[in-house]
């Protein structure tokens, strides 16, 4: 071994001892701020996603590389996962079963210190926030491909949950299974999301097989593992946990096909700096609805980033409308524009402010 690769090692040895000692230190931090807010408050609350975004923010700020911003990323929220462990021990519930996106947009905001329970359905997720069982839950809501998750939308006109957070997740389509020829297979399992955004491809490589819409793609690679016959389309953990080999990586007709999912809970969450609102509107089916509910947001200058229309539970022809802006709900524009949205609809609800996707 030459003498400068010899230094060269000596010098990650030393360094790695000092990052494991302010690892360890940074960790007892987390514990004292633990004993200081259960004395001042039995009910604490230790996830703070306004607090845990300005740290990832401040991070990429003086990120000067060879690490890229998203590696710096994924790095400090594995540290301040394991950092929340030590104060609290959480559990999240997702839309699973093990093996979907959904599961890994939760691992990738929570980290992989955080307790998880995969559960059946979207109302099952808000369920068990409800019932206090988990702290949070993480819900699929807007695909760029495909558009909304109606089924999410529509659950908040009847849970009173806020949202907490939100998660942009990369999407990477992955062709699976034990078949050798693709042309013997006869079946695609997948969600129908997953079957849409694969939908060119498909059509493409394999116009032979019968696509077979299922609940989730993790439930795709369980059928897909049980039927040589079959092919799953899905993320890559679903290969390793369903024992499937990935045949063909990242087969989506979108190369920027990105899902963007909600963390919900109880928690009121303060400003970050740079942060969304969700709103709910109704208004009554007359003339100028909808520029009655934009009006007031032009006039105090919030940006809105997204709109999105679903049938009233109550009346057939009347519409809730999901609104989400720019800006904290505590912000004096966002306030006031709420404040004169009131006096032209017949409800408003603000459903969460939460600091914007940290990617």
């Amino acid at each position: 071994m030459s003498k400068d690769l010899l230094a060269l090692r000596e010098r990650i040895d030393a360094l790695d001892t000092q990052i494991l000692g302010l690892l360890n230190e940074r960790a007892q931090c987390a514990e004292d701020v633990a004993h200081v807010k259960l004395a001042e408050d039995p009910n604490a609350k230790f996830y703070r996603p306004e607090r845990e975004a300005q740290i990832l923010t401040r991070m990429q700020s003086l990120n000067n590389g060879p690490l890229r911003n998203e590696q710096i990323t994924l790095l400090y929220r594995e540290i301040i996962s394991s950092c929340l462990a030590l104060e609290e021990s959480m559990c999240i519930a997702y839309l699973g079963p093990q093996g979907t996106f959904t599961e890994a947009a939760t691992l990738k905001h929570f980290g992989q210190a955080v307790g998880t329970k995969p559960v059946e359905s979207i109302d099952q997720v808000f369920r068990e926030v409800e019932s206090g069982r988990v702290r949070y839950g993480v819900v699929p809501v807007e695909n760029s491909t495909e558009g909304v998750i109606a089924h999410t939308l529509d659950m908040f006109m009847q849970s009173e949950l806020r949202v907490c957070g939100e998660i942009s997740l990369r999407i990477r389509q992955n062709l699976m299974g034990t078949a050798s020829n693709l042309a013997e297979v006869k079946r695609v399992y997948s969600h129908q999301q997953s079957l849409a955004q694969c939908r060119d491809w498909l059509s493409t490589n394999l116009p032979h097989a019968e696509c077979i819409p299922v609940s989730s793609n993790g439930e795709a690679s369980r059928l897909c593992a049980k039927d040589p016959e079959s092919l799953s389309i899905g993320p890559k953990q679903a290969a390793r946990i369903y024992g499937l080999k990935v045949l063909q990586a990242g087969i989506e007709d979108n190369a920027n096909n990105t899902t963007r999912f909600l963390v919900i809970g109880n928690q009121v969450v303060g400003p970050s700096g740079k942060d969304k609102t969700a709103l709910m509107v109704s208004t009554p089916n007359r003339p100028g609805s909808l520029f009655h509910i934009l009006k007031p947001l032009a006039e105090h200058g919030v940006d809105m980033t997204r709109i999105e229309s679903r049938p009233g539970r109550n009346t057939n022809w009347d519409y809730m409308f999901f609104l989400d802006v720019l800006g904290h709900e505590q912000d004096d524009s966002v306030q006031k524009a709420i404040a004169l949205l009131r006096e032209n609809v017949d409800l408003v609800r603000v459903l969460g402010s939460y600091p914007v996707a940290i990617v």
